[in-house]
């Protein structure tokens, strides 16, 4: 076979990953860490039906350092993802593709997702407590 002339796409050692496939990626990553998340709810649930003895074990679970550590974690992929999605609709009608527009709402995702899940983790927390 004749070698073919052809550009080849770019390297990931040259690619500059830009805005819109960063939040693209993380979009799927988020939906992933939310799946696994329903495992927690799973688990979290199973306990809630088992009686007072195995709810308190996942209340020790959820409220230690790495648990809540998770819990934030799928409280920001939650907003993420939600937020995201609700971009990609204003994709799917038509609207926001001028590139200024892509941006700004992408930070405006990003942005939200930050601020939703602070408000929330801290109305959860019960306030200043």
């Amino acid at each position: 076979m004749a070698a073919d002339n052809r550009p080849l796409s770019p390297h990931l050692q040259i690619y500059r990953p830009q805005l819109t496939s960063v939040l693209s990626i993380l979009h799927r990553l988020t939906g992933v860490f939310l799946a696994v998340g329903l495992l927690a709810l799973v688990y979290w649930l199973s306990a809630l039906s088992q009686g007072p003895e195995s709810y308190l074990d996942a209340t020790l679970v959820m409220g230690s350092l790495p648990g809540k550590l998770l819990l934030l974690g799928w409280a920001l992929s939650f907003f993420f993802h939600l937020l995201n999605g609700i971009r990609h609709l204003f994709w799917d009608a038509g609207k926001g593709f001028e590139l200024s527009q892509v941006y700004s709402s992408g930070w405006m995702v990003i942005l939200g997702a930050v601020v939703l899940t602070v408000v929330t983790w801290f109305a959860i927390s019960g306030g200043a407590s």
